[in-house]
């Protein structure tokens, strides 16, 4: 019983030591970088890392440097199969610390749509900028779109993923 304690104890200690290192001891311990070029990507909301008033703004550069991803799969919007690149949204919501269940995704003509957070880790979503190795322009659904795997699992090829999908992406709000 003692050694069971003793165990449970240092696990404990261990993990409250992991978070106080990895956790920022007040807001501006979280600040972010900042961009240098012209903002794509504007993150608010429930996030505990920023560069702005209340929010994380991103150009391109930035986010070229998360962990990145390629998916290749068919999708409704082409007609042969495409291959995207860009940030696993993992990446991007640990960056900004992102404290939430879903974010509310808000393209540049200001449509939106709630996307549930553990999309990300469940699909290996990403933030495309890049379709079959080139930048995406605004006028061809860039220059951010969220995408999945939609081949890789039935569930994905529908409606309610497609619809998560949005192109032409400018703000996430976490909440």
């Amino acid at each position: 019983m003692y050694k069971k304690n003793l165990m449970g104890g240092w696990l404990a200690a261990a993990a409250m030591l992991l978070f106080s290192v990895m956790a920022p001891a007040n807001a501006q311990d979280a600040a972010l970088s900042t961009p240098q070029g012209d903002v794509i990507l504007t993150v608010d909301g429930n996030i505990g890392a920023t560069n702005g008033e209340g929010v994380a703004d991103f150009d391109l550069a930035m986010l070229e440097t998360l962990k990145s991803a390629k998916i290749r799969t068919s999708t409704p919007w082409f007609d042969d199969v495409v291959e995207f690149e860009g940030a696993l949204l993992t990446e991007l919501m640990a960056l900004v610390q992102a404290n939430g269940e879903e974010v509310v995704v808000t393209a540049l003509n200001d449509y939106q749509a709630p996307v549930p957070i553990a999309d990300f880790a469940a699909h290996g979503t990403i933030l495309a900028y890049k379709r079959d190795g080139n930048y995406m322009p605004v006028s061809d659904k860039g220059p951010l779109f969220i995408i999945y795997p939609y081949d890789s699992d039935p569930e994905l090829n529908t409606q309610k993923f497609f619809s998560r999908s949005v192109w032409q992406v400018r703000r996430f709000t976490v909440r």
